[in-house]
Parts: structure tokens; C-alpha cells; sequence
């Protein structure tokens, strides 16, 4: 069976915007150690962002923030304004630096307040409400 356009190039699209990332990180006469510790930046970046978010849907569905009104707005909140601002850090090739802006406000902050939750849950015994 012979594998169509779109399953041929599906991996190539992701490395090159990637890549183009990577790239806007650098400046125009880099090294190749250069590109890899950027890379690695990214990558380890995109990697908290994945922890953070297990964070947040660990205390989703554990019920300590599931009927939270004021972590439910702030998490909603700040996924959307993540989703465009990353949206545009992707199709832009916006700096690097920026991601972690991006990280901060949209990622750490909703985090932090599930962490505070889940002690005043499970630490003080206080109502998830």
C-alpha cells in the first residue's frame, strides 16, 4: 500500500516549523552547538508546559477545582490567550524569549493556583468550593 501525500509529509511540517523556531532564535551566523542548545530550550520548555498542564488536569478531575468558578476562569482564561499567543509565536517565528512569557503568564500562574488548591484540599481539609 503506497503511503498518500499527506502521510508522507506529516512529520516534515512539524520539523520545519521547528526548525524555523529554533532559527528566529539564533542569530543569522550560528553554530551547530548553538542551534542544539536552542533546540533543547524549546523542547525542555515544551516539556513543562505538558507537566503543568498535568498538573491542572490532575486537580480537574480529582474534584479539588472542577467547581472552582474563579480557577475555572482563570484557567480558561489563560489557555485561550495562550492558544493565540502561541498560535502566533508558531506562524510568526516569534524570539524564543517569548515563550517564556508565553509559559509564565498562561501556564505557571493557572499551576500555582491548582497547587494552592490541592493543599488547601487535601492539607487543610477545606471544602474544594
Amino acid at each position: 500500500m503506497r503511503p498518500t501525500h499527506w502521510q508522507m509529509n506529516r512529520g516534515d511540517d512539524r520539523e520545519i516549523k521547528l526548525e524555523n523556531n529554533v532559527k528566529a532564535c539564533l542569530p543569522l551566523d550560528y553554530s551547530q552547538e548553538q542551534y542544539d542548545e536552542q533546540d533543547g530550550k524549546l523542547v525542555v520548555g515544551l516539556a513543562v508546559t505538558l507537566g503543568l498542564f498535568g498538573v491542572e488536569l490532575a486537580g480537574f478531575f480529582s474534584g479539588v477545582s472542577m467547581f472552582n468558578c474563579t480557577q475555572g476562569l482563570l484557567s480558561i482564561g489563560a489557555h485561550a490567550s495562550a492558544s493565540v499567543a502561541l498560535l502566533f509565536f508558531l506562524f510568526e517565528q516569534w524570539e524564543c524569549d517569548i515563550y517564556w512569557w508565553i509559559l509564565s503568564i498562561c501556564s505557571v500562574l493557572p499551576a500555582f493556583v491548582e497547587i494552592v488548591l490541592f493543599i488547601a484540599v487535601f492539607g487543610l481539609k477545606k471544602k474544594p468550593l
